[in-house]
């Protein structure tokens, strides 16, 4: 019988917790622990063209999965990946970064060997990541089964990334296969303390005349969806959301009402957020990009926030209280209410007509941003994924209502130029939700030619594995959003041209691309992708470098 590994140990685990891919690059400190993960049953490697679209494709993945896991090599791997892990910590996306290391004599002698800096410093790396993960396991022959449970459950726990230093040896070590299945720690509300403020709270929204709910990033990350929806059914209130949390529900609920971006925020959204008597934030994170660039106008005297473990109701901070105790107490206490009293619109309501009724196709003009994406809004269907590039792709897609089971996916805190093209691999490779197979989903990249041009190789993994999403690529020439914030004719901002609509054939794919400039060309390679579902589409869409969405325009004015 073979003997059972440190890790057949830490594959074990990652299974039950629900991986079924890993994502990484192989280096010669990591090639012992990559051949169990080619031998393990339940989970495959995913082998990317670099360490960096390894942890963006973790990140999306881990967005969906609710868990993720990267294999790197010490020093120049996990150095190339540590961008991507700090944008999964800044987003709040558990990922476990697992990094092959130096067998532990080498590191005990200090020699002088490859990827390192020649210190005879083995810890330097480690050090790194400690800035961008929630908890470290250095594992040894001793530690490491207590050491993975340990830092899995602080990954599950707190949302948020880990760091493994798994050395070669310690890779092969025997120890013994775990007698019990790896059960995720929940967080356990002070039971006084979630009495108290869900009283406080009632006693709030109950007296207050106008209230409204608020609802962002922190509903994604703890998988609270339902429980969302369970307040908004209780409660009847109207609901907005931020721009990290778009797509929480369909944006189709009559109880929806928008995103609220501050001052750039629709008319009727601002005014109904602002001039509200309290508002029930969930989950919110203001950072720039949410917030209009800080020009929201939330009066705290007024302001019951809810985030992962505490509340903060007016100026008073509860700790120790699960969200998600909190929204099911409070579907369970708040009387209901109709619209009529609640005074709101949905956003179905006061959606621009493009939107509602398809614009007139077929003709010979240009596209401009407008066309296409009230053109994408009729394109999509229930249960798609879109991954929105961080620009004018994220802020075009800000406006677009989504339909039911619909996932969106941007970077809106960390904005790592390039983000979406990895991301959109973890995305397509990610658990089904709401019993849809994922091969069922269409994945659906935004993304713009220059941010294309920083990971566009990850379009190499994405056909070896068979996916076969729907690629929009803006062709705006350039960095038009840069352009917008400044250097409108710098050349900073300026890119070399690539025929990306034949890169599907340059990667030898099952793929098929086409580049779109007018109105009716756009409208005949949407319909070709909507019938064509074996094979990945690659649409280059010709804009006008400086035409840009609306609502970037606005939020740039403030």
């Amino acid at each position: 019988m073979a003997k059972f590994t440190v890790s057949d140990y830490l594959l074990l685990r990652l299974e039950q917790i629900g991986i079924k891919h890993i994502f990484g690059v192989a280096g010669d400190y990591n090639m012992e622990f990559l051949d169990y993960i080619v031998n393990h049953n339940g989970i495959e490697l995913i082998s990317t063209c670099n360490e960096l679209n390894a942890s963006y494709a973790a990140d999306g993945y881990g967005r969906l999965n609710g868990i993720a896991a990267l294999v790197t090599t010490f020093g120049v791997g996990e150095l190339s990946a540590i961008n991507g892990v700090a944008g999964a910590y800044a987003e709040h996306v558990p990922v476990v970064a697992i990094t092959g290391a130096p067998a532990t004599k080498i590191q005990a002698l200090g020699s002088l060997v490859h990827h390192t800096l020649g210190t005879g410093d083995f810890s330097i790396f480690a050090r790194m990541y400690e800035q961008v993960t929630a908890a470290q396991a250095y594992l040894t022959n001793e530690n490491a089964t207590t050491e993975i449970d340990r830092v899995l459950g602080i990954c599950l726990l707190k949302k948020l990334p880990v760091y493994i230093s798994i050395p070669m040896d310690v890779a092969l070590a025997e120890v013994s296969a775990p007698s019990d299945f790896f059960i995720a720690p929940v967080f356990q509300s002070d039971g006084a303390t979630i009495a108290e403020i869900v009283d406080v709270c009632v006693n709030i929204l109950e007296n207050a005349s106008q209230p409204v709910i608020l609802a962002d990033i922190g509903v994604a990350r703890y998988h609270l969806h339902e429980q969302l929806r369970e307040l908004l059914t209780a409660t009847g209130y109207p609901y907005a959301t931020m721009n990290m949390g778009k797509g929480l529900l369909e944006e189709t609920h009559p109880q929806f009402i928008g995103i609220y971006n501050g001052a750039a925020s629709e008319e009727s959204v601002r005014k109904r957020i602002e001039q509200a008597d309290c508002v029930l934030t969930i989950g919110a994170l203001m950072t720039d990009f949410n917030t209009g660039k800080f020009s929201a106008k939330l009066d705290p005297s007024q302001t019951i926030e809810v985030h992962g473990h505490y509340v903060k109701v007016k100026h008073a901070l509860y700790n120790n209280v699960a969200m998600a105790d909190v929204l099911s107490a409070l579907s369970q206490r708040l009387q209901h209410r109709d619209p009529q009293t609640l005074n709101f619109k949905s956003a179905t309501e006061n959606l621009d007509a493009g939107f509602i009724t398809p614009l007139d196709g077929g003709s010979s003009a240009p596209i401009t941003q407008q066309y296409f994406w009230h053109r994408f809004a009729h394109f999509l269907q229930e249960d798609d994924i879109i991954v929105a590039e961080t620009g004018t792709c994220l802020f075009g897609a800000s406006i677009v209502p989504l339909p039911k089971g619909a996932t969106f996916v941007g970077q809106v805190l960390w904005g790592s130029i390039g983000y979406s093209v990895g991301s959109l691999l973890g995305c397509a490779l990610a658990k089904p939700t709401a019993g849809i197979a994922a091969s069922q989903r269409r994945s659906i990249l935004l993304v713009g030619d220059g941010s294309f041009q920083m990971t566009a190789q990850e379009l190499s993994t994405i056909l070896r594995y068979n996916l076969k999403p729907i690629i929009f690529l803006l062709n705006n020439d350039g960095y038009t959003i840069e352009r917008d914030i400044h250097g409108e004719r710098m050349p900073y901002n300026d890119i070399q041209p690539w025929n990306y609509h034949q890169l599907p054939e340059v990667f030898a794919g099952n793929g098929w691309g086409i580049k779109v400039s007018t109105e009716s060309q756009l409208d005949k390679a949407l319909q070709t992708a909507q019938q064509n579902h074996d094979q990945l589409a690659f649409i280059e869409v010709v804009m006008d470098k400086m035409d840009s969405p609306e609502v970037l325009l606005k939020m740039l004015q403030q």
